[in-house]
């Protein structure tokens, strides 16, 4: 940890399925994806006798008429569709009374429209371009999300750009969380695409965070492995469940400095689940500060009341993507690239400091 390497692996897994924008930094290489129709909603489906046997993809395909067995093997991998409340894969053969959960995503649209919107460039090349996203950008529209978004803004400032993922992803070839700023990378070429793709599954992409946690933590360094998968309850969470539940997760962390109410830590997820180093941090009790979906409430117990306000102020989690390094898909150079930390969170570091 603390730096690239040729054997360091990083943040990200390729994608053949279609997943939503929920925002860790969580990243994917992308592969060829199709951009069917959305699955029609329904919230369960009890399986009858005579289905007893069959496959839970053939079982969704009998019954979603009009949707691809493909569509249906690929929410069911993303975990868009349940059985018992459990992930299970697509060769699952259902049993009688079983509750098949099917609770997905709208469709995306067709393709992302250009808009003006500034970018910060950190390298680009006949290839690929490097950008420093700021928070609250979502990568690419989807579930409700139609402009203002990365895609966007590539689109207007780039004539060509990958289109492996189809016109509503170009060149996206691995995500950030919509609240997660930091670094990116971008292809513009198809051969690009699929070669940084490889590079995601491989592990041979390094992604390095740094994030500001509630509490001290104790351990100078750790790592926190622990399968992650859809929260029980809500759809919009990812949660730790058991190994059948959920999806095999590891991040590594180091402590780089420890204050009265946080610690600073630097992060290396060495998979890309979604959401996995907010829930991971949040798994252990030190969730990442100004983040209201996993902080369960913990800005309410600091006593300074400086403190409470300016993490209010803040407005987005203390997370960002401070460091990237992959080998260019084309030269076979080895890149890497820094990010400082944006002032909205310098700004609250130094605040946090001076509470000392």
């Amino acid at each position: 940890m603390g730096g690239p390497s040729s054997s360091t692996s990083g943040a990200g897994e390729p994608e053949t399925r279609r997943t939503e924008e929920v925002p860790d930094g969580t990243e994917v290489g992308e592969k060829l994806v199709s951009h069917s129709p959305a699955l029609p909603l329904s919230p369960s489906r009890s399986v009858p006798a005579e289905a007893a046997g069959t496959r839970l993809d053939s079982f969704l395909a009998a019954i979603l008429t009009g949707t691809s067995r493909a569509r249906i093997q690929r929410a069911i991998a993303s975990g868009d569709i349940l059985v018992n409340d459990r992930m299970v894969k697509a060769s699952y053969k259902v049993r009688a009374g079983d509750c098949v959960q099917l609770e997905l995503p709208e469709a995306a649209p067709l393709e992302a429209a250009p808009e003006p919107i500034p970018l910060e460039i950190v390298y680009e090349d006949d290839e690929l371009i490097v950008i420093d996203k700021p928070a609250g950008m979502v990568v690419h529209p989807g579930a409700g999300v139609n402009s203002g978004t990365l895609a966007n803004a590539l689109v207007y400032h780039f004539g060509q750009l990958s289109q492996s993922c189809s016109a509503v992803r170009p060149g996206i070839v691995h995500r950030l969380d919509a609240g997660t700023s930091g670094l990116i990378v971008v292809a513009k070429s198809d051969r690009a695409h699929l070669n940084l793709a490889e590079q995601f599954e491989m592990r041979q992409v390094f992604k390095g965070y740094v994030a500001l946690v509630y509490g001290r933590v104790t351990a100078s360094e750790g790592r926190i492995e622990a399968p992650i998968g859809r929260h029980p309850r809500s759809r919009v969470k990812m949660a730790v469940r058991s190994a059948g539940q959920g999806r095999p997760a590891l991040t590594l962390y180091r402590v780089r400095e420890r204050l009265r109410e946080f610690t600073l830590l630097e992060l290396e997820p060495k998979t890309g689940r979604t959401h996995q180093i907010r829930v991971h941090l949040a798994y252990i009790k030190h969730p990442v500060v100004g983040d209201s979906t996993y902080d369960c409430g913990r800005a309410n117990a600091i006593k300074n009341s400086r403190l409470r306000a300016s993490i209010t102020r803040l407005g987005r989690p203390f997370l960002h993507a401070a460091q990237l390094a992959f080998t260019h898909p084309t030269s076979g150079e080895s890149l890497s690239f820094t990010a400082p930390l944006p002032a909205e969170l310098q700004e609250f570091l130094e605040i946090a400091r001076a509470a000392e």
